[in-house]
């Protein structure tokens, strides 16, 4: 019998040890390759958060601060209103100075396809009257927008304005009442009038800008109070 052997046949794991070994190499990248998608998975599953539904709001200048310092409008207060209620929402402000119900109609379509809102903010009508333009064609438009935003998945909060009485009882009546027909309409949210508090009261002067058409900068907090109690009902 010879015993002699080389170095190197003791360095050479047998075949038998070889093959556990390839054997236990191929287990362990098999199991990488079945865990890998799942632990992929878990780990931007834990990264995912929550998206904030976007409130839009498609107003005149009423909603884009007109004659105001920037960052004094009840729409900014009604960002620091859902941030001290733990309301997660974003707010985009769409808001067009002279903009009519027309023109906001015309905007819509390209903001919902943007922002995907899930509330639809439509404070549009007051320069409709105010340049005498046909009421029907206003209550189509504001009917138009209210039934694009409802398509497009959002819910709606229309709100209401009112004309002095300068414009007669009947023209008066017939504007403020478009809001609430479309609303009712449309099953929808509804400010029966933006400028409640501001612009009826005794001394409703007080409360406007020098052009006595533009509510001032202390007005914007009732502002916000009157679309509040409506709004958050809609913002999921």
């Amino acid at each position: 019998m010879n015993f002699k052997s080389s170095a190197s046949d003791f360095s050479k794991p047998s075949l038998g040890a070889r093959g556990r070994r390839v054997k236990s190499l191929c287990l362990l990248m098999l199991t990488t390759l079945l865990a890998g998608p799942g632990l992929a998975q878990s780990q931007a599953q834990a990264t995912i958060r929550p998206v904030a539904p976007t409130v839009l709001i498609v107003g005149d200048s009423l909603s884009a601060e007109y004659g105001l310092r920037r960052g004094t409008g009840w729409v900014l207060l009604l960002e620091k209103q859902l941030a001290g209620e733990n309301i997660s929402a974003k707010v985009i402000n769409a808001s067009i100075s002279g903009d009519t119900t027309s023109g906001g109609r015309s905007r819509l379509p390209a903001l919902l396809a943007q922002h995907k809102p899930a509330a639809v903010v439509i404070e549009l009508g007051g320069n409709d009257a105010l340049r005498g333009l046909p009421l029907d064609m206003t209550e189509k438009n504001l009917l138009a927008m209210t039934q694009a935003s409802k398509k497009a998945g959002a819910r709606v909060l229309l709100v209401g304005m009112q004309v002095p009485p300068n414009y007669g009882g009947a023209y008066g009546t017939t504007f403020s009442g478009l809001f609430a027909k479309v609303a009712k309409q449309e099953n929808v949210a509804l400010v029966p009038f933006f400028l409640k508090g501001v612009a009826d009261g005794n001394d409703a002067a007080a409360n406007f800008q020098a052009d006595r058409i533009h509510p001032n900068e202390p007005s914007q907090a009732r502002m916000l109070a009157n679309v509040w109690p409506e709004l958050k009902k809609i913002i999921p």
